[in-house]
């Protein structure tokens, strides 16, 4: 939807196909970041704030320690993916692009695409944007790397206040639980983990650093999984097709950024398209997946080695500075230089004597 309202922007003209129906789901933790706002502002898109929760940082917990920073760059937003979509199919239908529900793409011809009714749509551009076992991918013949990490993420709500104005990310040693303010009574709880067998409800029961009012509170929506996978691409444009979101390539969501980063490779992809110049893209591509790949890397590093993330929780609460200064680094509002020699060396100090 992003692809194509940004797309359609630019001046051209746009059709989207989708075998599914609005509002579509998915699960995940409908958690926008300050630089997704942002993103979503440029493609003229403002979220109704009766339909939405204001988040201010983020504040990370396990049992013995918690820290937290807040964004020095406004409010991030959490609101139920279902709401998302529909404001997003409501703005491309006003601004001209063709919607095609329930029309499922079966392959690719020369010059353009055939639906699997045996309808023709010419094209001169193609973008898969087909999630991350993406046919079009497949059909256009783009290669993945062959390093892959995989794991399991499973959603749910529950009806319940918001005790605070901030992101929880709960670390255990089974994995981590965001907690996400999404309306004035309601909150998404999503479950990031590599074990399959763990849902949500254990997960809390068994998690010390959750408020007892949610073990007691009342969900609202069934439980709802997808898998949650790191992986790259050699190229992300080929002939007339390029790939976004994450059929172009995923970043663990324990970053918090994959909604944020689709806004912002829309509005690149857009236009490298209007100037004809699809090499652009994949150069812009390149540069916004760079710093949340090194980001989930570190942080999927803390969910294996448990006591390297009791040292950086430690480590962390003991100069929160340091942390305020990560989160700035992360959400796209400082440089990854900004910690700097002596920050990097005070929290290897920290860390050391954690």
């Amino acid at each position: 939807m992003a692809a194509a309202i940004a797309v359609r922007q630019r001046g051209l003209s746009v059709t989207l196909a989708d075998a599914a129906r609005p509002p579509i789901d998915k699960a995940c933790g409908e958690g926008i970041m300050p630089d997704g706002i942002a993103a979503l502002s440029d493609l003229g898109i403002t979220l109704p704030a009766q339909e939405t929760s204001a988040f201010y940082g983020i504040r990370f917990l396990d049992a013995e320690h918690s820290v937290e920073a807040r964004f020095s760059n406004g409010p991030g937003l959490g609101m139920r993916r279902t709401v998302l979509h529909s404001l997003l199919v409501d703005h491309a239908q006003r601004n001209g692009v063709s919607l095609h529900w329930g029309s499922r793409v079966s392959g690719l011809i020369a010059g353009g695409v055939q639906l699997a009714s045996g309808e023709e749509i010419p094209c001169r551009w193609i973008v898969g944007a087909d999630g991350m076992n993406s046919r079009i991918r497949a059909w256009a013949g783009f290669s993945r790397t062959p390093h892959q990490k995989v794991r399991y993420g499973f959603r749910r709500h529950f009806r319940i206040e918001p005790w605070t104005d901030l992101v929880e990310v709960h670390w255990t040693q089974r994995g981590q639980l965001y907690i996400t303010p999404v309306s004035t009574n309601e909150i998404c709880v999503a479950l990031v983990t590599r074990d399959q067998t763990l849902r949500v409800d254990e997960a809390i029961e068994a998690c010390p650093t959750v408020p007892a009012a949610l073990r007691e509170a009342g969900c609202s929506t069934r439980e709802q999984g997808a898998l949650s996978a790191s992986f790259g691409l050699r190229s992300v444009v080929r002939r007339n097709c390029a790939l976004i979101g994450e059929a172009s390539g995923s970043v663990d969501s324990v970053t918090g950024e994959g909604m944020s980063l689709a806004f912002r490779q829309a509005l690149a992809l857009a236009k490298a398209l209007k100037d004809d110049d699809l090499r652009a893209y994949q150069s812009a591509h390149r540069k916004l997946m760079r710093l949340p790949t090194i980001m989930a890397d570190l942080m999927l590093l803390m969910d294996q080695k448990h006591d390297l993330r009791r040292r950086a929780l430690s480590a962390f609460s003991q100069r929160p500075d340091l942390f305020r200064r990560m989160l700035a680094i992360h959400t796209g509002n400082a440089s990854p230089f900004a910690l700097g020699l002596r920050g990097t060396t005070s929290l290897g100090w920290n860390m050391l004597n954690a």
